[in-house]
């Protein structure tokens, strides 16, 4: 029998102070929720961004 392939699904990054979806990126499930700094057009500034399901 062949392997099930674990295919990627999106996840979209919010804003942690005003709360919008601004970015969108494909991985696999499982594992650890992203946390990353991104800029925030809304804020106008570089802003931590967590990972959200929609």
């Amino acid at each position: 029998m062949a392997k099930s392939k674990k295919k990627s699904e999106p996840v979209f990054l919010a804003c942690e102070e005003c709360g919008t979806y601004n970015y969108v990126l494909r991985r696999k499930p499982g594992g650890e929720k992203l946390s990353l700094k991104k800029f925030c057009p809304k804020c106008r500034k570089h802003v931590n961004h967590k990972e959200k399901k929609k």
